[in-house]
């Protein structure tokens, strides 16, 4: 349980999240808004990252209050971008998940390199395991990120743009492995722009606008076609293919 009691980040002196309120339980949830209405901020603030007025608790605990370490065991985050500054193996870097979990100095142990093991193959990385991920593509890089992520096995997943820079299948594949997470019992939070996607994978959506919640819900109670014009400034189509939800942005406001 992620709870948010009326949170607020000021940045630069300017208001970038203001009062932001919401009980998260279980399931994939994805944030969803203009650019520059405060989602990435959000998902920082739970991560502990900024500082907020308002209350973030993981079940009852504030974020705030967690040491750093028991925080990285609750929270696996993965940021926006793929910039690595070290040219680590592919292996090596995903079990840079497995830390929070690890004494210092430790070598990572049999549970360890299981958890390692099964990241890589989830995110269909096992034959890159031992190339330097400096030799990779954007979308490679992206998917060893997320499987660092996926090695911490924490409760709570916050993924930040999770499908920027990969190709349509792997969209697809990431959203179904975020599924996945939140089928093994976590909660996954995370920023989306396409609605499609958002729509058919997501349990539930918060659409954010100029840092405030202006809908909380199922996706087909959130992406209605006057909240689409009035927040993105587009006129869109709004069906089914195939049995699946489809919304498709046709002109600009």
């Amino acid at each position: 349980m992620v709870r948010l009691e009326s949170v607020s980040v000021t940045l630069g002196g300017r208001r970038v999240v203001e009062g932001v309120g919401a009980d998260l339980d279980g399931g994939v949830i994805g944030l969803i808004g203009p650019n520059g209405a405060g989602k990435s901020t959000l998902v920082r603030a739970i991560a502990g990252l900024v500082q907020t007025e308002g209350g973030i608790l993981i079940d009852g605990v504030s974020v705030a209050s967690m040491q750093p370490r028991d925080r990285a065991r609750r929270i696996a985050y993965l940021p926006q971008g793929q910039i690595v500054h070290w040219p680590l193996t592919v292996e090596r870097l995903v079990a840079l998940g497995r830390l929070p979990h690890l004494a210092p100095f430790a070598r990572p142990g049999e549970v360890d390199m299981r958890a390692i093991g099964h990241a890589l193959e989830r995110t269909e990385l096992l034959s890159l395991r031992n190339r330097p991920i400096d030799e990779l593509s954007g979308g490679e890089r992206a998917r060893v990120l997320l499987a660092r992520a996926l090695a911490a096995e924490a409760p709570l997943l916050l993924a930040d743009e999770p499908l920027a820079a990969l190709d349509p299948a792997h969209q697809i594949d990431v959203m179904a492995l975020l599924r996945a997470e939140a089928a093994r019992g976590a909660t996954v939070i995370a920023v989306l722009h396409d609605l499609t996607l958002a729509a058919r994978w997501c349990d539930r959506l918060l659409l954010i606008d100029q840092g405030r919640l202006l809908a909380d819900g199922r996706p087909a109670e959130v992406l209605t076609a006057d909240r689409i014009g009035s927040v993105y400034h587009v006129s869109a189509f709004i069906g089914e293919a195939g049995g699946e939800p489809l919304i498709v942005p046709l002109s600009h406001h």
